[in-house]
């Protein structure tokens, strides 16, 4: 049997915490940050795309690396329940017609976009998720802001394990693919201003998108890192979530 030590994909594949979607209850969000809330949502739509990015990078040539088709199942698995959670928060909050439609455009540019499939799930996850997350972290409702967190810890390791096979593959981000990426995050922060609220600000989600695309980092955003747990007065028992070792 591989061991975490003789494998870097199972080191990091045993970071992750086991957790169960639970249905949430509408609180109240952020004045202003209502429309982009609904956007945010709508990009759950991307989840299972981004299992079936994964597929299809497996049918390719892959590093021999131990570990790595375990682990990426296991990314894989993760998709489904990000969505079952995404959609409990959908149910809460209601959806938006318009942003449901534009999202499956953007889905077929991301499909279109001839990178190879693992380096394409990486780049989604890292510029476009993890921009999207924290805005639910940082304008929405208890719901929005544990499911945030929740799948936030999953990305984490998505994002590092998509990140070492693209480098094993010699596969680097493009001036194309930066492009793709912007034009998903300007369509998701559109109806934001400069607003003196940083979380409210567009132009703060747009430089931290592509902070986050060229570097992995986006140094602005060190708060949002900081642990979220409910409160038991904040939310009923049905919205909190279950964890298991």
């Amino acid at each position: 049997m591989i061991t975490t030590q003789q494998s870097p994909y199972l080191n990091v594949l045993a970071k992750k915490r086991a957790w169960t979607p639970v249905q949430v209850a509408k609180g109240q969000v952020t004045e202003g940050a209502e429309s982009t809330l609904l956007k945010a949502l709508a990009l759950r739509h991307l989840e299972i795309p981004v299992k079936e990015l994964l597929e299809e990078g497996m049918k390719r040539e892959l590093p021999s690396t131990p570990g790595l088709i375990e682990t990426l199942r296991s990314n894989q698995d993760d998709e489904d329940r990000h969505l079952e959670a995404l959609n409990y928060v959908a149910d809460a909050h209601g959806t938006d017609a318009k942003s449901e439609r534009e999202v499956m455009s953007i889905l077929k540019a991301w499909n279109e976009h001839p990178a190879h499939p693992i380096l394409k799930a990486g780049i989604m996850e890292r510029s476009v998720f993890f921009v999207a997350l924290p805005f639910f972290r940082q304008t929405g409702d208890v719901g929005m802001r544990t499911v945030s967190q929740d799948i936030s810890r999953d990305e984490r390791v998505h994002t590092v394990v998509n990140a070492m096979v693209s480098k094993e593959l010699g596969e680097k981000e493009s001036q194309s693919l930066d492009k793709l990426r912007a034009a998903t995050v300007a369509w998701l922060f559109d109806d934001l201003s400069a607003s003196s609220n940083q979380w409210l600000n567009k132009d703060f989600w747009l430089r931290q998108s592509q902070s986050l695309f060229w570097t992995g980092k986006a140094p602005e955003m060190a708060a949002t890192r900081s642990s979220r747990c409910p409160a038991f007065f904040e939310s009923p028992n049905t919205s909190l979530p279950n964890y298991s070792k």
